[in-house]
């Protein structure tokens, strides 16, 4: 039934103001940014890029870990003088090189750069590769002394002519290893020796030196972001 003839017209009201019915293309907008934005950040976050798995900058020097350390059986110790003592693994001076390249290869041009900054007493300006957040504490000394060797975080670096970093470094990478560490550790006269290898299962190797020496590591948020 229609409305009567001359009854007045019923007013309408309104829960919201006309100006909010903009909400939903704004909505709509808002939905489909966010969801290429989150689309972006997990495919960015994931990449190797990001997480800098592969990454192998060229140095100023030429230095072949593949050389020193793999054919001619250089100890890691002997250039990274602190990494059992310190948190941080030293980068050798310019003088731990000469003391081999005053009398080795002193012709080579490859090894300009370095006769030159022992000339001038300046600094070879490496670049880092293995670069954690400045938020995270890492202690090389006491991984090395509880036994984790340097493959477990550089790998094969012996095998290398360009390092380049091998692991994600990732916070959920490192809670994996300190939950679950057994795998990881070795004798420690042996962290260094990044070819050994255990005699049976290392998981089981690794639990027998985990009980041997009380290792079990604090996942704890303060142990790294301090």
């Amino acid at each position: 039934m229609g409305r009567e003839q001359g009854a007045p017209e019923r007013p309408v009201f309104f829960v919201f103001p006309a100006w909010t019915n903009r909400f939903r293309q704004i909505l709509f907008v808002a939905g489909v940014f966010g969801l290429l934005y989150t689309t972006l950040l997990v495919a960015g976050g994931f990449s190797p890029t990001t997480l800098a798995v592969g990454y192998a900058p060229a140095q100023p020097v030429a230095y072949s870990h593949r050389l020193h350390a793999g054919e001619l059986g250089i100890d890691c110790r002997y250039c990274h003088n602190t990494v059992e003592s310190t948190a941080r693994a030293a980068i050798p001076p310019v003088s731990t090189c000469m003391n081999c390249h005053a009398m080795v290869r002193t012709k080579s041009e490859l090894l300009e750069p370095l006769r030159k900054a022992a000339q001038s007493g300046d600094s070879i300006r490496w670049i880092r590769v293995h670069d954690l957040p400045e938020f995270v504490y890492f202690d090389h000394s006491a991984h090395i002394n509880a036994g984790v060797g340097c493959v477990s975080c550089h790998g094969r670096i012996d095998r290398m002519d360009v390092v380049r970093q091998e692991k994600p470094l990732t916070m959920g990478w490192c809670l994996n290893c300190h939950r679950a560490p057994e795998a990881q550790l070795r004798p420690r006269d042996r962290t260094t020796d990044l070819a050994w290898q255990p005699s049976g299962d290392p998981a089981e190797a690794g639990a027998e030196l985990a009980r041997l020496h009380g290792i079990a590591p604090s996942t704890d948020c303060s142990t790294c972001h301090r």
